[in-house]
């Protein structure tokens, strides 16, 4: 693939010598810091904490017993499992064992699991208990032997990891990778289709680890927690290797019921989420205090400073120094919101192609809508059409068994198509506008871009997911669903009739910012729940617009012959 000639935008800085390999920075950390915690695992509200020490025995432990397997060298290992301090130990076994890290999430559709472990060539897998084992079994079946983390199934092709542990002898040499190995294949969520295998390997992700005194000053002192997929590239760089190569401890969350217990056990100073995780810390700070008298604190300096301690810390999020939003755009309301509660949240960009790393925003070069500049070592330009291009030391080196998506995803001289249609501002931040394949064009011969209509109408915190669509219709319409209050709100007939006159105002309110093609026909509140377990959202929640499209164009012609503003689907 031909690229074009346009600007290039680069970072200036990259180290002289080549960043240490994941397992080497580990080391160094299991020689240096050996007593300090590095994990920490909750169970039943209490807590294990395992110092670096502990990590590197148990996964030496490990290490050996995949070695007496005999497996070749380079072998396809699978790691199908929820977050956990056993996740990132058996993440380095596996490489210290000189074999490939494939994760899968543990919500991944059963077809698209037994597709990744039937793809990958996976000749051993790790599981950890998940609720829907009975029906995960079926995209299993190929699977003949692996080890059950903690708490994982009782299936006997595979032995517990603490038999493992008591029966292994810690590996004693330090096994060194090369930097051209390959680490890991991590499947895309497969929004469209079956998942492809982005091939990264050793090198790419030490690239990732490249933490210039300009963006961060991050020390052994800090903390995280996992709770975001770790099977996706944007926690696995964050939290996993952002650990592992500055020394800092990573809290884990047993789960849902439990994650405010946890998040105020960990009480992190670097904090990741994604946009709809933050619009939900919102919505449960106005359940609290209602958004006009939180205004009213705020705006007067002489209670500013206590109410944003308020707020903050029963979250456990008082003590956040990073705070980062990743993997879809964060709407400039929401980024405001939290500025006023004095948290200052640094979007990003990135994609599996290019293990998440590309674009950061700089503390103090801020700007609302943009997810900041290219990162060190990074180049980045954009074609005629507008879309991002991206060449970096992280970028992968292709589809794994895929050479024709590979030659469709890379150009010839190394950049990865994003798919993102972007623009860059006079100091070269990058503001994402939409997926170039997202563009519609309606009746009129017009094009609409759906990112931008969907940040206007997130503004209002009665949603929490939208999509608009309308390709080869007059006017485009906005499917919307409702966060949980509200939901529960519109059950009563006037909360909804009231619901119903604040929509319109939206819809007003969205069409005067927009041009006369883009004007939306119509909002149309639907009654089912998007999520991950229904397949209308990505493990990382975002909408997977194609699934939502073909499950709601039947009814367009209904909605649009109703011409109603507001429409209730029934």
């Amino acid at each position: 693939m031909s690229n074009s000639n346009t600007t290039i935008y680069t970072h200036e800085y990259w180290p002289a010598e080549s960043p240490p390999l994941p397992l080497e920075y580990f080391y160094r950390y299991e020689a240096e810091i050996a007593d300090s915690d590095f994990l920490v695992q909750p169970k039943n509200g209490e807590a294990t904490h395992y110092s670096w020490r502990e990590v590197g025995d148990q996964s030496r432990r490990v290490a050996s017993y995949l070695r007496s397997l005999n497996m070749p060298a380079g072998s396809k290992v699978a790691l199908l499992a929820k977050n956990s301090a056993h996740w990132v130990m058996a993440d380095l076994a596996i490489w210290m064992a000189g074999h490939v890290t494939v994760p899968l999430y543990p919500a991944m559709p059963i077809d698209h699991v037994e597709h990744v472990i039937d793809h990958s060539d996976a000749e051993f897998i790790f599981l950890s208990g998940m609720d829907n084992w009975e029906e995960m079994q079926a995209g299993l079946r190929k699977v003949e032997r692996g080890i059950a983390l903690p708490g994982g199934p009782d299936d006997p092709r595979f032995i517990s990891w603490q038999a493992v542990i008591e029966q292994s002898t810690p590996l004693t040499e330090n096994t060194q990778r090369a930097a051209d190995e390959l680490a890991t294949i991590v499947y895309t969520s497969g929004s469209t289709g079956m998942p492809k295998g982005a091939m990264l390997n050793f090198s790419a992700l030490a690239a990732a680890t490249v933490l210039d005194p300009v963006y961060l000053h991050i020390s052994k002192d800090d903390r995280g927690i996992s709770y975001l997929p770790l099977a996706h590239v944007a926690e696995r760089l964050t939290v996993e290797m952002g650990s592992i190569s500055c020394g800092t401890c990573i809290y884990f969350s047993e789960g849902l019921e439990t994650f405010t217990q946890d998040l105020r056990r960990a009480r992190p100073t670097i904090f990741f989420s994604v946009p709809r995780l933050w619009m939900k810390f919102k919505f449960g700070i106005l359940q609290n205090i209602p958004a006009e008298q939180l205004d009213k604190l705020l705006d007067d300096p002489a209670t500013r400073e206590q109410t944003q301690k308020a707020v903050l810390e029963p979250l456990g999020l008082d003590q956040v120094r990073y705070a980062f939003c990743g993997s879809a755009p964060m709407s400039q309301d929401l980024l405001s919101w939290y500025q006023r509660l004095g948290m200052n949240i640094l979007e990003g960009y990135g994609m599996t192609e290019n293990f998440g790393y590309s674009f950061a925003t700089i503390a103090g070069q801020e700007r609302l809508g943009y997810v900041g500049t290219v990162r060190p070592g990074v180049e980045a330009k954009l074609t005629e059409q507008g879309e991002v291009l991206v060449r970096a030391h992280t970028n992968m080196t292709g589809y794994y068994k895929a050479p024709e998506k590979t030659r469709e995803a890379l150009t010839d001289d190394g950049f990865v198509c994003t798919g993102d249609k972007g623009e860059f501002d006079e100091q070269g931040r990058l503001r994402i506008t939409g997926r170039i394949k997202e563009l519609f064009k309606t009746s009129k011969g017009k094009y609409v871009a759906p990112a931008p209509i969907e940040d206007k109408i997130l503004s209002s915190l009665l949603l929490e997911a939208c999509c608009v669509m309308g390709s080869g219709e007059p006017q485009p319409i906005a499917l919307l669903m409702l966060s949980p209050d509200a939901r529960v709100a519109a059950a009563n007939a006037d909360q909804r009739a009231g619901m119903t006159q604040q929509f319109a105002a939206l819809l007003a309110d969205v069409n005067a910012q927009i041009e006369a093609h883009e004007k939306l026909h119509a909002l149309i509140i639907v009654k089912d729940e998007w999520n991950i377990e229904n397949g209308y959202l990505t493990p990382t929640m975002k909408i997977k617009r194609s699934v939502v499209e073909s499950a709601y164009e039947p009814r367009l012609g209904e909605w649009y012959a109703a011409d109603k503003g507001i429409y209730w689907e029934a």
